[in-house]
Order: structure tokens, then sequence, then C-alpha cells
């Protein structure tokens, strides 16, 4: 097999949607794991609103939005979080904490998995509130 022809299988392999973007979440949850996290949940839901990963770091709940992308689409996955998104993860977060109680400090995370054409997988984070504001609802 060339290198286009095993390219094109890994597209095809990872091209589904469902497919992609679970890998990637196992692959973010994995990468808090590591860093000694704890993962709470994974695709924690609220009505129509979802949460990928709710962690725990240390004394900090983190609610993390997971973008995968190939490099074949790419494109900066953290812009795919628009208003839209950031209200629904708003809402879902605010019923985890109701659920749990509150918490005293929290915060989102956005994590891209991007897929390149070697196979490798590159994993970059943007941690917390610049992207969504304060941390009150």
């Amino acid at each position: 097999m060339d290198l286009r022809q095993w390219w094109e299988s890994l597209r095809q392999r990872w091209s589904r949607p469902e497919t992609l973007g679970a890998r990637g979440e196992r692959l973010a949850a994995a990468r808090y794991r590591r860093a000694g996290a704890t993962i709470l949940a994974m695709n924690w839901r609220a009505g129509k609103d979802e949460i990928d990963l709710v962690a725990l770091e240390g004394r900090v709940l983190v609610f993390v939005e997971v973008k995968t992308r190939t490099a074949e689409h790419g494109g900066a996955g953290h812009a795919a979080v628009d208003e839209r998104k950031r209200t629904a993860l708003r809402r879902a977060a605010k019923a985890w904490l109701r659920e749990i109680g509150g918490a005293p400090h929290w915060r989102f995370d956005i994590v891209e998995v991007l897929v390149c054409i070697d196979g490798s997988v590159r994993i970059l984070q943007h941690r917390g509130e610049p992207l969504f504001g304060p941390r009150r609802f």
C-alpha cells in the first residue's frame, strides 16, 4: 500500500463524524488523565445540550469541549465554538453545577485534536475563562 492509499484508508476510517469525534474525545480524556485529572463524565447531557468531558483537576472542575479535525479538513477547532455553542455549553455546565450543588472553582477548556496525514495526532488545549468571559454564570 502506498502513502496515498494509506491516507485514503485512514481518511475514510476517520471521516465518519461519530468515529472522528469519539476518537478525539478519548484522546483528550487520556491527555487530562496523564496530567493527573480525574474524568468525571464523558458526553454528559442536560436536555439537548452536551459537555464532551467533565474533569477534576485538583479542586478545579473543568468543562471540556473537544473539536477533532483531519489535516485534510483542518481549520481551527476553537473557531467552531461559536456563540450558540458557548450558550449551550454554559446551559449544560449550569445543569451540572445544580446537580452537584455548585463548585467553588471551575473553568471551560477547548481541546483541538488534529489527525495528520502521517497518522500522528496533535492536541492543542485552550484553557480557561478568556474563551467564555467571567467565571460566573
